[in-house]
């Protein structure tokens, strides 16, 4: 596991960015698993900015979103759908047709999680997936439990994770949905290459617990540190927590 801290949130989100920019420069055709969350928003503006710069170019890359809530359409504003187009798809040259998220209104969501799972292995498998971390260790919405789903999946969510995107809902937690479609964490592994961004004081004690603490089920995020291939980027904040023995670059 590589370790990147940055001196702001906004240099480990412009790191992050420039990590995804090298692998499309490297390989045009990326598949890459795509977070949603207000970490991950300042990273999309600085790929839409290197994008507008004609460093970044999607034209050629397959995108899978790592998760979907139920019950909702993709044009209602809490919706990921909705959310990655306003920081990235919308600025970006990635083809509608390859930016692949979960359908919360499936009347068979198990169905379309099959049907996602099919399509990242004709993609070829994922070749980065990009994670943010849930204050509760998740990862996607792979809550914490006792035994995780390896592939795409329903999930019932934590009342901590509903809280934290109250603001896609007016800022009112009960309107947020109380189940989500995730890509599962053997699917998320599966990538041949990981990078977390992680960022905040207030998420200091969780990411020192998933990169320094026990592998476990109820730390998903904790798993990360079983891949070959990870890259973790983090703020000074997010960091504070870590043992002094964690390399830093």
């Amino acid at each position: 596991m590589r370790i990147i801290i940055q001196p702001s949130a906004r240099a480990a989100a412009i790191e992050a960015a420039a990590l995804i920019a090298a692998a499309l420069d490297a390989k045009p055709d990326l598949v890459i698993g795509l977070p949603t969350g207000r970490t991950a928003v300042p990273m999309y503006r600085a790929l839409a900015a290197l994008h507008r710069a004609g460093r970044a170019s999607f034209r050629d890359a397959t995108s899978f979103n790592l998760d979907e809530f139920i019950g909702i359409p993709a044009t209602h504003p809490g919706s990921y759908r909705s959310f990655m187009t306003r920081p990235l798809f919308r600025h970006v040259d990635l083809p509608a047709e390859r930016a692949y998220v979960l359908n919360g209104l499936a009347r068979q969501p198990r169905d379309a999680a099959a049907a996602f799972e099919a399509a990242i292995e004709t993609a070829g498998g994922l070749d980065i997936a990009v994670v943010g971390l849930g204050a509760n260790g998740h990862i996607g919405f792979n809550e914490p439990s006792r035994a995780l789903s390896a592939r795409t999946h329903v999930v019932k969510l934590h009342a901590s994770t509903r809280r934290a995107n109250a603001a896609l809902f007016g800022g009112d937690w009960h309107r947020v949905p109380t189940s989500a479609l995730s890509m599962g964490m053997a699917t998320i592994l599966g990538a041949r290459r990981v990078v977390l961004l992680a960022t905040g004081r207030h998420k200091a004690a969780i990411v020192t617990r998933a990169l320094g603490g026990a592998i476990t089920t109820r730390v998903p995020g904790s798993l990360l540190q079983t891949h070959p291939n990870c890259v973790v980027v983090l703020d000074r904040e997010a960091a504070r927590g870590l043992a002094a023995r964690i390399s830093r670059a």
